[in-house]
């Protein structure tokens, strides 16, 4: 594979890529082509009713509420939302598998609004700044417990953003330990009455934990601009796991990032705003674009857990039930790191070569660039357990030194099993890598072999650059 042709790839092109990927810049997520049939839309809500946008916050997906799609029906970048976490919203809405939504009054669960629980799969509460009412902590609960997923993301201790008295700390171990349908620390940890001034919390090493190494990427690091933690109590919920922590803490104390299970449902804590800040949002407020700082992996830890969440409520009634499947990442050797194993692929497909830089790690798979008619492969067989909805996914780096704008001399065809998931082309080429995803729920219970065929034509170079893949089940 590493012919003399392989001089004529747009060298500048790749470090271009390179270049994106060392600055930390913004996360890229690209919509399905041809999927194998519609994917299941996860559905999101996101709170601000309770004083998200008071003082200096701004944390919201879009001014357009309930329904972000006004603003703009088909976001491309973090500014056509306007807000703090538009980044957020707007990376699920280019998935195409997310229907996101704003609650802008009291939260429901089992009413007619069109903002109600059982209408969502997940919940993000982005620091709250008023007190949860009774039966607002009822619905939350109930939500939960009948399969909803939840986020929590507070701030440190003190950050009252409308001076009523509370923060985001003391309404959260508020919702815990004060509410009618379960007050005995549910969720198996509480919040730190904490200041932590800065840092970057490390993960653990888990390669199986479904957050942490998650479709939308690896989770190394996040970061703590004034934040707080939690203290886990795994004798209350053996469920509570910390997945990130301050530096020089391990175990129960210390947790800057967990998550748990209450009932059929999933929690996740997160002790700062900062990370989902993208440095974006209305005029007069004071951020921080946290979302793409360089010393942390935040947008990849908001989407994986994000995407865990929802999927732990049904697709049909929103905090419905788990049911019975055990989530998780089927692929073997996902980003290439262990070289040549687990994957069937043509000679020099997984490489460490320079000349096109891997998206993590030094291994990816280069398929095709020769300039040359070529055909490269790369395939794995996975076996999908029943009950499952599973999701396929990717990151790709197309680059050419084709000029045509109308023809696609060079293909990638990508098929599960039987079925064409999508086929890209020269047509594709861009600078750095862009996620793809694809819902397989339909091969649940069967062995699928999932194959990436590169096919180049007889002049000028095209390169499929792949890496970090996962084929995660829920």
């Amino acid at each position: 594979m590493f012919g003399s042709s392989r001089s004529r790839h747009r060298i500048t092109t790749a470090l271009a890529g390179f270049a994106l990927l060392t600055t930390g810049a913004a996360l890229q997520v690209g919509t399905a082509a041809a999927p194998a049939h519609a994917a299941t839309t996860y559905r999101v809500l996101f709170d601000d009713g309770h004083a998200e946008e008071a003082g200096n916050a701004d944390w919201i997906i879009s001014t357009s509420k309930p329904d972000p799609l006004s603003q703009d029906s088909s976001p491309s970048s973090e500014t056509d939302w306007t807000g703090a976490l538009s980044s957020w919203g707007v990376a699920l809405q280019k998935t195409g598998s997310y229907s996101l939504k704003t609650a802008t009054s009291a939260l429901t669960y089992g009413g007619s609004s069109t903002t109600d629980l059982s209408n969502f799969d997940a919940l993000v509460l982005p620091e709250p700044n008023t007190l949860f009412t009774t039966a607002e902590k009822t619905a939350i609960m109930n939500f939960v417990k009948n399969g909803g997923g939840l986020f929590m993301v507070s701030d440190h201790t003190g950050a009252d953003r409308n001076n009523d008295g509370y923060d985001a700390v003391e309404i959260f171990n508020d919702l815990m330990t004060n509410n009618s349908v379960d007050s005995t620390d549910p969720f198996g940890f509480s919040v730190d009455t904490l200041d932590v001034s800065s840092g970057y919390p490390a993960a653990i090493s888990d390669s199986t934990d479904p957050v942490l190494h998650g479709s939308f990427g690896t989770v190394t690091k996040s970061l703590i601009a004034d934040g707080t933690t939690a203290t886990l109590k795994p004798s209350d919920n053996s469920a509570v796991k910390g997945l990130l922590y301050r530096s020089g803490y391990s175990g129960n104390t210390g947790a800057f990032f967990a998550t748990s299970t209450f009932g059929s449902g999933r929690v996740a804590f997160w002790g700062d705003t900062s990370p989902v800040d993208d440095g974006t949002g209305q005029s007069g407020n004071t951020l921080y674009d946290g979302w793409n700082d360089s010393g942390a992996t935040n947008a990849a830890l908001a989407l994986n857990a994000t995407a865990w969440l929802a999927g732990g409520g049904s697709s049909g009634g929103g905090g419905g039930g788990g049911g019975t499947c055990t989530a998780a990442q089927l692929l073997g050797n996902p980003g290439f790191e262990s070289g040549n194993t687990t994957w069937t692929a043509s000679s020099g497909v997984i490489t460490t070569s320079s000349s096109e830089a891997a998206r993590t790690g030094s291994y990816k798979a280069w398929l095709d660039g020769y300039g040359s008619a070529h055909t490269d492969t790369l395939s794995q067989s996975v076996t999908i357990p029943s009950g499952c909805s599973a999701t396929l996914s990717f990151y790709l780096h197309v680059d050419t030194a084709e000029t045509t704008t109308s023809t696609a001399y060079d293909k990638l065809t990508v098929t599960a099993g039987s079925t064409t998931l999508a086929t890209y082309s020269n047509l594709n080429a861009a600078s750095g890598y862009v996620l793809k995803s694809f819902d397989v729920s339909s091969l649940a219970g069967t062995t699928a072999t999932i194959t990436f065929t590169g096919v180049e034509g007889s002049t000028l170079q095209t390169s499929f650059v792949i890496d970090d893949t996962a084929l995660n089940v829920s």
